[in-house]
């Protein structure tokens, strides 16, 4: 067990560079949220990127958002480099998923929109800039020495493992062979949105394969909150956008009580004692 001690002597500090770049991100990550979640019928389908409807859809991408601000908030926050270390690279397939989405469907962005301008730069320079600056750090922290508090459950590893590799595998689904999901998705997608969506999928998906592979507490703890509040967020647009759905599919009940058992398995994993 790790004494309070040794875990400051072996703090490893996030570096400036990555400090300033989740200083950058949280204010835009606060201001999309405000327009794809607060207003998805006005801003998300007027003013944003592009028109992204229907609301579930606009809802559940500003509920991702909001999770990621509130990660970026910890790495301010924190600064403790193995608090944050292990959601750098699923932020990265994240922001790389959107690129891809945004150079195969281009005609559909409305590219005078300052919010173009704002999501070309992102999606285009963070799947580049945020890599190199987590080797930066990751090398640091292995010739400083970084040390866990504490062990995640087995039972929370395995589990999350297991998700990790369905959402992953539906990410890729929805990225390579769209068409194929739209048929059986609870709401209407185009093609671009159901990229977007995989975008969605592969954060959750390689931050479980991720923790379940690290196991360490003190790296998915703050991961775990920021998802927790994500998916609270989608919970509560299920609802507010219900008429998107149609509830004699099961894809509906399976797409939101997906939610609800994901939620609890984070709390699940709270309530588990750790090593």
């Amino acid at each position: 067990m790790d004494t309070p001690s040794t875990i400051e002597r072996n703090a490893v500090s996030v570096q400036i560079p990555l400090l300033l770049l989740a200083a950058l991100l949280v204010p835009v990550l606060v201001v999309a949220f405000g327009m794809l979640y607060l207003f998805p019928e006005s801003a998300g389908a007027d003013h944003f990127a592009w028109p992204i409807t229907p609301q579930m859809s606009s809802m559940m991408l500003g509920a991702t958002y909001l999770g990621g601000a509130y990660f970026f908030l910890v790495v301010l926050l924190s600064r403790q480099w193995r608090h944050v270390w292990l959601g750098f690279l699923p932020i990265t397939a994240f922001a790389g998923t959107l690129g891809i989405a945004t150079l195969l469907h281009w005609d559909r962005f409305v590219h005078e929109r300052w919010a173009f301008q704002v999501w070309a730069l992102l999606y285009f320079t963070v799947p580049v800039i945020l890599p190199i600056l987590w080797y930066l750090n990751q090398r640091q922290a292995a010739e400083s020495g970084m040390l866990s508090e504490g062990r995640l459950p087995r039972v929370s590893r395995w589990a999350f493992g297991v998700l990790g590799a369905v959402l992953t595998i539906a990410a890729l689904l929805l990225l390579l062979v769209p068409e194929l999901m739209l048929a059986t998705w609870p709401w209407a997608l185009t093609p671009l949105t159901a990229r977007v969506m995989a975008a969605m999928y592969i954060l959750p998906g390689l931050v479980g394969l991720s923790m379940a592979y690290d196991g360490g507490w003190s790296s998915a703890r703050y991961l775990l909150q920021a998802q927790a509040f994500s998916i609270i967020l989608m919970l509560v647009a299920v609802y507010v956008a219900r008429a998107d759905f149609n509830w004699a599919d099961p894809a509906s009940w399976l797409f939101s009580g997906g939610l609800s058992l994901i939620l609890l398995l984070i709390g699940y994993t709270y309530l588990l004692p750790r090593s």
